[in-house]
């Protein structure tokens, strides 16, 4: 079945999300905050360290602007689509617990030949006042599904610098990895279960690019934001490559004022997010 394009700009049905202290301290965990030394991310792993208040990482935003059953776009085996790119702004920083209304729409269905290219946009709103909080922009790539004779979609310019990065941070991820970061909501199985993963083209389950991405985003708080969410005004990236749990990611910042652009690779040099960009108060 052909993917249905007139669910483009239709708007969901509101949903109600909300999280818990905890919530915010298991998905800290699950992007390697405190791994190699469990002192140095306190105010994000834990709620009752004397002195020290607890923050949320700014890339949870993320997960709170999802709409769960969202408007099918038809038919297609799951194995086939991946996570393409991701981006955020968040308008004020996140409480440690809190709630939203989210609503999302697909805003184009792009075809890129070998695959459609589907793109989403999720507005999560402060219930009580109506105010916006998180601005979600993401897109998937279903193999499989392209050759429809659409549109192939905007191009990016972006290009790396001609200099060296102004910042690399190395972190490591833990081989276990995907399946702490499951626990705060994406049960897809091709990160935990290898027999899904064969079916996608994998040797064994990778990890969840949105959990590279908050690697990422723990990178770019705390080098550029002075580990302050209140300065970490939006980001962007775009998924180029897998990462197995265990593998170290670094993240290379070209800085240029309140903006920054970046990328990041595995050790051996294949970069995993491309094309990256970042906003700080």
């Amino acid at each position: 079945m052909p993917l249905d394009h007139s669910a483009v700009g239709v708007e969901s049905a509101p949903y109600e999300r909300s999280w818990t202290s905890k919530d915010a301290l298991l998905y800290a965990v699950g992007v390697g905050a405190g791994i190699g030394d469990p002192l140095e991310e306190l105010a994000f792993t834990t709620e009752n360290s004397g002195g020290v208040e607890q923050h949320v990482l700014p890339t949870y935003a993320v997960l709170l602007a999802q709409v769960p059953g969202a408007r099918r776009i038809g038919d297609f085996d799951p194995a086939m689509l991946v996570h393409a790119e991701q981006a955020f702004e968040l308008h004020r920083p996140l409480a440690p617990e809190g709630a939203l209304r989210v609503t999302s729409k697909v805003t184009g269905i792009y075809d890129k030949g070998s695959g459609a290219l589907v793109v989403s946009e999720a507005t999560a709103a402060d219930p009580a006042t109506g105010e916006t909080v998180i601005t979600s922009r993401g897109s998937a790539f279903i193999r499989g599904e392209g050759g429809f004779g659409g549109d192939r979609g905007p191009r990016d310019d972006w290009a790396a610098p001609d200099r060296q990065p102004d910042h690399q941070v190395t972190y490591v991820t833990r081989p276990e990895q995907a399946l702490i970061y499951r626990l705060s909501g994406d049960r897809n199985p091709l990160h935990s279960d290898p027999k899904f993963a064969a079916r996608a083209g994998f040797e064994r389950p990778i990890l969840h690019g949105l959990c590279t991405y908050g690697v990422t985003g723990r990178a770019l708080l705390h080098t550029l934001a002075g580990s302050d969410p209140a300065r970490f005004a939006a980001m962007s990236g775009r998924f180029s490559s897998p990462v197995l749990p265990g593998e170290s990611l670094t993240v290379s910042i070209w800085a240029d004022g309140g903006t920054a652009l970046f990328r990041t690779t595995k050790d051996d040099g294949t970069v995993v997010i491309d094309h990256g960009r970042a906003a700080f108060r």
